[in-house]
């Protein structure tokens, strides 16, 4: 059983990782608009989960969900991305992709309250010292300023839809991951006519464009939620919460080695802090 908890938790983690290469991808895409690159990658992530769905016969399975755990998964995919983007146009990037990605530290504080589980000192500390590394990251080493913005708001109910999209995604362990399929799709679907009403479409730019698409499709916005669904229903979702603090390390060190972004001494603290804050939740999930 612990075993099998272990294995779940890495593969959870391998999302993270994925996630970490999103920047990295979306910055090739340009200049698709963030609602239709939305639609694309989600239906391309969609029908790659269907195609498992169809190989590995759980298309049985899918008719037996209920109508309002589909809604519940399209819900948290479309709405945490729609207001991802939103944040992003009405506030400094910087400063709502800061708050945007206190879901990590949600999700390990309200992790205690789920049956089975329970916050220990250590969750709360390791979760407080990673944040700080993020933060560094996101933020370049400055603080939040220029008052309270609407995209700040917008920013926290990000986090909050993400968080809430996977504590609650515990409580469905019982929901087969095929059901993500049935979610991304349904989040394209949502995606298109929003983009039609709101942006111009504007599609890639030769091979690198629509790789990056195709990449961004595959992985961080479709492999990435079947592996994460496995995560938080079956592994130590205290320790991926706090785990999932390397994604901005990670993006970091992607952008450097593509020559986006330089290494600094920031880069440098931020990876002690979220190693630090990651080896102190890691020694409360063993206790």
């Amino acid at each position: 059983m612990l075993a099998e908890r272990r294995r779940a938790t890495l593969v959870g983690f391998s999302a993270v990782v994925l996630w970490s290469l999103l920047a990295l991808f979306t910055v090739g895409s340009a200049p698709v608009p963030p609602l239709q690159l939305n639609a694309m990658t989600f239906a391309i992530g969609g029908t790659m989960g269907l195609i498992w769905v169809a190989r590995s016969g759980g298309f049985r399975q899918l008719g037996t969900v209920p109508l309002k755990v589909y809604a519940f998964g399209t819900a948290g995919l479309f709405g945490y991305h729609f207001l991802y983007f939103s944040a992003l146009r009405m506030a400094p990037p910087a400063e709502a992709g800061l708050i945007a990605y206190l879901w990590p530290l949600l999700i390990v504080l309200f992790s205690g309250l789920l049956p089975g589980e329970k916050l220990r000192r250590a969750h709360v500390a390791g979760a407080a010292v990673a944040f700080a590394g993020a933060a560094l990251i996101v933020a370049g080493g400055r603080g939040i300023g220029g008052g309270l913005q609407p995209g700040h708001l917008l920013a926290l109910l990000c986090a909050l839809t993400w968080a809430s999209y996977s504590l609650i995604s515990r409580r469905l362990g019982a929901v087969p991951t095929a059901t993500v399929a049935v979610f991304c799709l349904a989040t394209s679907a949502l995606s298109l006519p929003a983009h039609l009403a709101l942006e111009e479409t504007r599609w890639p730019v030769g091979a690198i464009g629509w790789g990056a698409v195709l990449a961004l499709g595959l992985g961080p916005v479709g492999l990435a939620f079947y592996t994460w669904d496995i995560g938080v229903k079956r592994g130590d979702i205290q320790l991926l919460g706090t785990a999932s603090y390397a994604a901005p390390l990670l993006s970091t060190l992607a952008l450097v080695l593509a020559c986006m972004a330089k290494p600094s001494p920031t880069l440098a603290l931020a990876a002690v802090l979220i190693a630090g804050g990651a080896l102190l939740a890691a020694r409360a999930a063993r206790r």
